[in-house]
């Protein structure tokens, strides 16, 4: 027999109060932002970049195009395959071996289908991809083209190893991705999608998010949907951790302003479907079920970043800045020698001057011997495939600096620094970037393979 402690016994109390004797409707909730709204002829596609993502972010969306009886397709970007902790937890043992995490993998798709069931989801309506979990941002940086496939961490695996999957065999790479996203919006198509948000600090969420972006790019003449990215992880927040009676979440204070937020309202039963369904994720909910509950609110947000529109004619480069924490905020995930070597992202500005993209950043020190600073910078066009652009990559440490075009070193010589110790002023040529129409980029300092601070992707249009 399993026993529980106090605290949580206290907190499924204080869940099952909050879901059985809240009388408060959803006319009398409080507005903090524009509520969205699905029309009669909407058909609605969630992106999940794991199991459990989809009841956390939309839950309450899936509950409102159900009662709606909209058309409705959740798409699982991977199986989860990857959370070795959450594992060990629900096994009661280590599990290591490859063929043992697969069928964690499978595990964790069951979930999702029990979770679906308590929403009244179909399991037709469910499509797992079977890309590797912690590794499809891997993916994004550097597999396209010649490079070779990407290798899972835990499944020591090339390609989508699941019989159940939407196409199994597909090689880890970026091409791959694309192709299973936009035929899927080819044949669903959407007219609202929900997917995981650029600010998102789990990679694999970060990854959904662009590859989502371009395949609507590829597709834009054939699909006009809304995107709607929602925030799952994200450092201390929301806050306090855990179960709050009447919860009304609220953006990250240094998102706040920079993103033009919607929200979708639970009233106490949809609420309380919600809770159901999250606690069907039961690998996930026995280990992180502080986290999971703070999501168990009156409300669900939804919102992007503007996209930015450069014009030749203004001399002033433009700020990507976040109105970023103080570099003495660090996150709380570091090791304390991580935390020692921690080099923020204090601000970021882009311009175009001539036939250059100007690119500069500073930092809230200087690099450090183990430290090293990146900055990405991929173009799109229109009339070329995404995986045969440029894919630029600036890498800074204390020796200098690097470029590289999908992995492959070219000649530094290619772009102009000026660097001094805290700022750097990039000068990339459009030649060099493929004479891009879009630049999708983002900056990030890390020691070793460990990120420490990073900045969110944003998307920056260019005059033509």
């Amino acid at each position: 027999m399993k026993f529980m402690n106090f605290s949580k016994i206290f907190m499924l109390f204080a869940i099952l109060l909050l879901i059985s004797g809240c009388k408060k409707t959803h006319q009398e909730q409080k507005h903090l932002f524009p509520e969205i709204n699905l029309d009669d002829n909407d058909r609605i596609l969630i992106l999940a970049p794991h199991p459990d993502d989809e009841v956390l972010g939309c839950g309450g969306i899936i509950e409102k195009a159900l009662e709606k009886k909209l058309p409705m397709s959740i798409v699982f970007f991977t199986y989860g395959d990857n959370n070795e902790w959450s594992f060990m937890v629900y096994r009661k043992r280590p599990v290591v071996l490859p063929k043992a995490v697969r069928k964690m993998g499978f595990i964790r798709h069951d979930e999702a289908v029990a979770a679906a069931k308590i929403f009244g989801v179909e399991s037709k309506d469910l499509i797992f991809l079977g890309y590797p979990d912690f590794r499809t941002l891997n993916i994004w940086y550097s597999h396209w083209g010649n490079s070779p496939p990407a290798r899972s961490m835990l499944t020591r695996v090339n390609r989508v190893p699941y019989s159940n999957a939407f196409r199994p065999g597909a090689m880890y790479k970026g091409e791959e991705i694309l192709k299973d996203i936009e035929t899927i919006i080819l044949k669903f198509k959407p007219t609202k999608i929900f997917v995981s948000h650029p600010a998102d600090h789990n990679p694999d969420h970060r990854a959904l998010y662009l590859f989502t972006r371009v395949a609507l790019w590829d597709l834009k003449e054939k699909i006009n949907a809304e995107l709607y990215p929602y925030i799952v992880h994200f450092p201390k927040w929301p806050r306090p951790r855990g179960f709050i009676t009447d919860r009304q979440i609220v953006p990250p204070n240094v998102l706040k302003d920079k993103i033009k937020w919607q929200e979708n309202l639970l009233d106490s039963v949809k609420v309380r479907v919600k809770y159901e369904a999250l606690k069907k994720h039961q690998s996930q909910f026995e280990v992180s079920s502080k986290l999971l509950l703070s999501f168990i609110a009156s409300n669900e947000l939804f919102g992007d970043f503007p996209v930015v529109m450069l014009d030749r004619k203004i001399d002033l480069p433009y700020s990507l800045n976040e109105s970023r924490m103080d570099s003495t905020n660090i996150p709380e995930e570091l090791t304390e020698e991580e935390t020692n070597l921690f080099v923020g992202i204090e601000s970021r500005y882009i311009s175009v001057e001539g036939e250059n993209l100007v690119f500069s950043i500073e930092t809230s020190r200087p690099l450090l011997e183990t430290v090293s600073l990146s900055i990405y910078l991929f173009g799109y066009r229109d009339d070329r495939s995404f995986g045969k652009m440029p894919k630029i990559h600036i890498l800074f440490s204390t020796e200098g600096y690097k470029v590289f075009d999908k992995g492959n070193l070219l000649a530094k010589q290619r772009v102009k620094v000026i660097s001094s110790r805290r700022e750097k002023k990039i000068w990339v040529p459009l030649e060099l970037l493929g004479y891009p129409q879009i630049i999708l980029t983002v900056a990030r300092t890390y020691t070793v393979k460990v990120p420490l601070d990073w900045v969110s992707w944003r998307i920056v249009e260019l005059p033509q």
